[in-house]
């Protein structure tokens, strides 16, 4: 559906509503010119793709326009220096050449400053495209306060610069990837630029807070491996300015952010430690001030409190193991209050999971599982009208478990439970699925099946 967290949806467009928008004059594909080798074209891979080293802002700009350009292209050089050329980005190898042969652009949406579109590549993938939005609010605010619509363009293509820039060096399976970009700089004043980009899905709370608790932990499990890279990343420690879920997308079952050019690669200079206030809405934190007049850990510590307000908040606790409450709940303290460093969440993520796949979570309970007669070779057919929360399947009440006898004390648990099966799905720990059914009388031969059925429910059928 969508690559960019903070993009708006623009589903349903039409063709003509699709060319019409200013930002998207670069996905007019059929019209774009290949560029010629050393600007970006021909599909090669473009591992400079900053604007030449001579090009300064036409004098006719307005000159707080001018050095605002000036600063943005200094940031940007001094993050690709940073950043250590284009080695290190791998094999973002599309380019130009492979944009004007895309087909089947549609608009998925739009924010402040970019516009997203999906595309068909020639070989039959589809990517996220990533343009600046000409009509979106951060180049309006700056055409109203200088006049100059080019050179406001410009000035939003730096922040994608940037962004592509950072998506070329930062390589973590939590970040989106990016396979190349198509720049054009032919223009006094313009800059056109495309970043093509790994499609995911939005990221839908209301949904997520639907599913089963181990997808949840998965999700939470897999943002913090994210910060723990940032916080120690080749390009040091990074903050996510606009940390919201927004910013994130679904590929594969995985969460990974999308939205990086508000990315800060510096934490705050300081004189003393009253320079180093963390203000939230709800909360500040004092923090201390280096000797090398940096904020200590700001970085960390601001993605770590807003992983906690955005995520952890909603996503842990709910429908959590009862025995593995208590951690989870010290997890939430502990983050809330900054009391732990991004090391010290993840050792905590880490001990749930261990706890979580070994079964060892499990409270000493009396076996129930010798309440059950098993058959080897069969299964039920599913039972109408047994459903449970929350489900693997909407259709019924499918559970992950870590053994059968776990699976016979929800089964005993649940009103209507006369039998369950264990299948042979598994989830991303490992554990099987068992499916909980409210009947047992008509069984099918299933040669990779157990049926697990209460004595008390066979004793008046045909067992």
């Amino acid at each position: 559906m969508a690559a960019a967290g903070r993009a708006r949806r623009g589903a349903g467009l039409s063709a003509a509503a699709l060319l019409a928008l200013p930002a998207l004059a670069l996905l007019a594909l059929p019209a774009l010119p290949v560029l010629p080798p050393g600007r970006g074209g021909g599909g090669e891979a473009q591992p400079g793709f900053s604007p030449p080293p001579g090009f300064s802002p036409p004098l006719l700009l307005p000159p707080g326009l001018r050095e605002e350009l000036r600063q943005r292209r200094r940031d940007l050089r001094r993050l690709e220096a940073a950043a250590g050329g284009g080695e290190a980005a791998g094999a973002a190898g599309l380019g130009c050449g492979d944009l004007s042969r895309a087909t089947a652009v549609s608009v998925l949406g739009w924010g402040f400053t970019k516009v997203v579109a999906r595309a068909v590549l020639a070989g039959g993938g589809s990517v996220a495209l990533k343009s600046v939005h000409g009509a979106g609010r951060e180049v309006r605010r700056c055409v109203q306060r200088y006049g100059a619509p080019a050179g406001c363009r410009r000035l939003a293509a730096y922040k994608l610069l940037k962004e592509v820039t950072l998506l070329r060096r930062l390589q973590h399976p939590g970040i989106v990837k990016l396979y190349g970009q198509c720049y054009d700089n032919s223009g006094d004043a313009e800059l056109r630029v495309t970043a093509m980009l790994e499609l995911g899905s939005p990221l839908e709370m209301i949904q997520l807070l639907q599913t089963p608790w181990e997808e949840r932990f998965k999700i939470c499990l897999s943002l913090v491996k994210l910060l723990f890279y940032l916080a120690h990343s080749p390009l040091g420690s990074i903050a996510l300015l606009d940390f919201q879920p927004r910013q994130f997308v679904m590929v594969d079952g995985n969460l990974k952010v999308t939205d990086m050019d508000d990315a800060s690669t510096e934490e705050l200079s300081c004189k003393e430690d009253n320079d180093c206030t963390l203000d939230f809405p709800t909360k500040s934190f004092p923090l201390k001030c280096s000797v090398v007049g940096k904020c200590e850990g700001i970085n960390e510590k601001k993605n770590l409190f807003n992983a906690y307000r955005y995520f952890f908040t909603y996503l842990l606790p709910h429908s959590a193991p009862p025995a593995l409450r208590p951690l989870l709940s010290d997890i939430l303290n502990a983050t809330g209050d900054l009391r732990y460093g991004i090391n010290e969440t993840l050792r905590a993520f880490e001990k749930v999971l261990h706890l979580y796949k070994s079964g060892l979570y499990l409270q000493k309970r009396p076996l129930l599982l010798k309440d059950y007669i098993s058959l080897k070779g069969f299964r039920t057919v599913e039972g109408e009208g047994h459903k449970c929360w929350p489900s693997y399947s909407h259709l019924g009440c499918l559970l992950s478990i870590h053994s059968a006898e776990e699976a016979a004390a929800i089964c005993n648990s649940q009103l209507h439970c006369q039998s369950f099966i264990v299948t042979q799905h598994r989830t991303w720990t490992g554990r099987p699925l068992a499916s909980f059914q409210s009947s047992w009388t008509d069984l099918i031969p299933d040669t990779n099946a157990v049926v697990y059925i209460k004595r008390s429910a066979s004793s008046g059928g045909r067992l």
